[in-house]
């Protein structure tokens, strides 16, 4: 019997690669720090080096995931950057994009920040994704592009209506040509 190697590599990162790829084929039920030590070809110990357990794991997933959304939603909302509900409307699409293709991984996100003793990188994730909608909704307040005047509250108000639009559309309940419409609706009916 030929015994597996402890550690190559950047086994952290492939961990969180083979991880994502669990969640998408199997659903987070499925996923174990032993199985991903099988699936990557080391001891069943070496992914306790990066994760000290499954919650462990399942943070760091969510902070990946947070990240890889807000910049997306960065990149896509930059590409009209004169025209702010043009911007913010393409970072709601993006979300939702996010949300059908990664629907497993946008749940592990958002239940790692529903945890009482949620882990302080999952804070600081979700907080840099509500900052890219808070700069987005600030700037189309501002150039008067938006209705309103309170930011924080435009800015939940759109992260709650991009999270529902997603929420029915990897649920299968929307078309793709609805969640568009949805979504041009919604943005549309704050704009000035």
């Amino acid at each position: 019997m030929t015994e597996r190697p402890f550690h190559h590599g950047n086994l952290r990162a492939e961990l969180l690669e083979r991880a994502e790829i669990m969640l998408r084929q199997r659903g987070v039920d499925e996923l174990s720090l032993r199985e991903l030590a099988r699936e990557a070809g080391v001891s069943h110990g070496a992914p306790r080096t990066h994760f000290v357990d499954r919650r462990a794991l399942l943070d760091a997933l969510a902070v990946r995931g947070f990240e890889r959304l807000s910049a997306s939603m960065q990149a896509s909302g930059s590409r009209e950057p004169d025209d702010h509900i043009a911007g913010l409307t393409a970072s709601a699409h993006a979300y939702v994009e996010f949300a059908t293709g990664d629907a497993a991984l946008l749940e592990v996100m958002w239940s790692a920040v529903k945890e009482k003793d949620a882990a302080a990188e999952v804070l600081a994730a979700v907080g840099q994704f509500f900052a890219t909608v808070e700069a987005q909704v600030a700037a189309g307040i501002a150039s008067g592009s938006l209705i309103g005047h309170d930011v924080e509250r435009m800015t939940l108000l759109i992260s709650a209506t991009m999270h529902g639009i997603g929420a029915f559309a990897s649920a299968g309940r929307t078309t793709p040509e609805q969640n568009d419409a949805l979504i041009d609706d919604a943005i549309a009916g704050w704009s000035a």
